[in-house]
Formats: C-alpha cells, sequence, structure tokens
C-alpha cells in the first residue's frame, strides 16, 4: 500500500515538474518544446481580443459594398512579434470568432485568409529574439497585405457573395490591407510599444 502511494506521488511529481526523456533523465518542463508561458499565452489571448473587437462594424469604416475593417492592424503588429503558431491564433482564429459574432458569413475565409497572413509575416519577419529589421517587417507586412486581398477576393467572389461584389470591393480591400500594414508597422516601430515587445516571451 504505502509503495503504491510513493508510485502515484513519482508520477504526479512527473506530470508538474517536468517531462522523462527516452534515456530515463528528467528534463524541465519548461526546457521542453511543450512548454508555453503563461504570459505568452496572456499576451495571444489580448491580441486574440483585440482582433475579435477590430473585426465588429463598430470599430470600422463604411465604404461601398461594407466596412473598411481595422483589424489587420493588430494583426500585422502581433504577427511580427509573435511566432507562427501564435500569429494564426491571432489572426486566422481571431478573425474567425470576430466574424462568427458579428458577420457570419464569410468566418471559413478569415480564417484561412487572415491566419496565412499571420504566418507568413511571422515567417519573414524571423526569429522573435529580437525585432525584425524595419526593412525586413516592411516586406513581411507587404506579403501579408497580398495575401488578404488575394484571399478576400476569390472568397467574396466564388464562396460567400458575386464576383461583381469582389470587383466593388476590390479597392477598398486593398486599401484596407495597406492601412492595416501600414498602422501595425507605425505603431511598433515608432512608438513606445517597441521599448516593451520585449517583455512578449519568446517561448
Amino acid at each position: 500500500m504505502e509503495q503504491e502511494q510513493n508510485e502515484k506521488q513519482e508520477i504526479a511529481q512527473s506530470a508538474t515538474v517536468g517531462l522523462t526523456t527516452a534515456d530515463g533523465k528528467k528534463k524541465k518542463i519548461k526546457d521542453s518544446k511543450y512548454y508555453v508561458s503563461t504570459r505568452k499565452i496572456c499576451y495571444v489571448a489580448l491580441f486574440t481580443a483585440l482582433n475579435i473587437v477590430m473585426s465588429s462594424s463598430i470599430c470600422s469604416i463604411p465604404v461601398p459594398g461594407g466596412h473598411l475593417y481595422l483589424n489587420d492592424i493588430v494583426i500585422c503588429l502581433a504577427a511580427l512579434v509573435l511566432d507562427p503558431l501564435s500569429a494564426f491564433i491571432v489572426g486566422g482564429v481571431g478573425a474567425f470568432f470576430g466574424d462568427m459574432l458579428f458577420y457570419p458569413a464569410p468566418m471559413f475565409v478569415s480564417l484561412v485568409t487572415h491566419g496565412l497572413q499571420a504566418v507568413a509575416i511571422s515567417l519573414i519577419a524571423g526569429k522573435k529574439n529580437e525585432l525584425a529589421p524595419l526593412k525586413k517587417a516592411i516586406v513581411a507586412v507587404a506579403v501579408g497585405a497580398v495575401i488578404m486581398v488575394t484571399g478576400y477576393s476569390l472568397g467574396r467572389a466564388f464562396i460567400y457573395s458575386t464576383p461583381e461584389y469582389a470587383i466593388i470591393k476590390l479597392p477598398f480591400q486593398i486599401l484596407q490591407a495597406l492601412v492595416g500594414a501600414a498602422l501595425g508597422t507605425v505603431i511598433l516601430y515608432a512608438t513606445p510599444i517597441k521599448r516593451y515587445s520585449g517583455f512578449i516571451p519568446k517561448d
């Protein structure tokens, strides 16, 4: 009985303190690829919530054929400082839930398009040990803007609307992408936020 209790304690300790590697050695969870800090989860959740809020019509600008949304600002900023998986959660999943709450028709298009946009920006920006050089960030958000415009134009034309409507909305889609890319980059590199970007955990 006492032996069984000791075994249970050892199992519990292994689950909470570390992982056992193939060679039987103990490895701290923080040093493993499975570790994600609480602070990082909070930052990802914050950016995702901001994306959802900015996906609402209240935070948009009315234009012919719909609205010009400002959530690209959040997506570009977040993708420049987060790893690709976290960027996908902020961009794709955040936009998905935003559309699901406010305008469900394009929510799956948003999941794919904004998700790919965020991942591309994060990958091009490179390792997150420090902020990417400004020129690299500009290239990253420019590629992201092309992905966003292309994805939504195709989605609007063939999935949840019509080609005619996609053509009408195209100039404003381009404007939205440019505004998001420009403001997201400016806010990160030209404001005090740049000093605090280092507080976002890299693991």
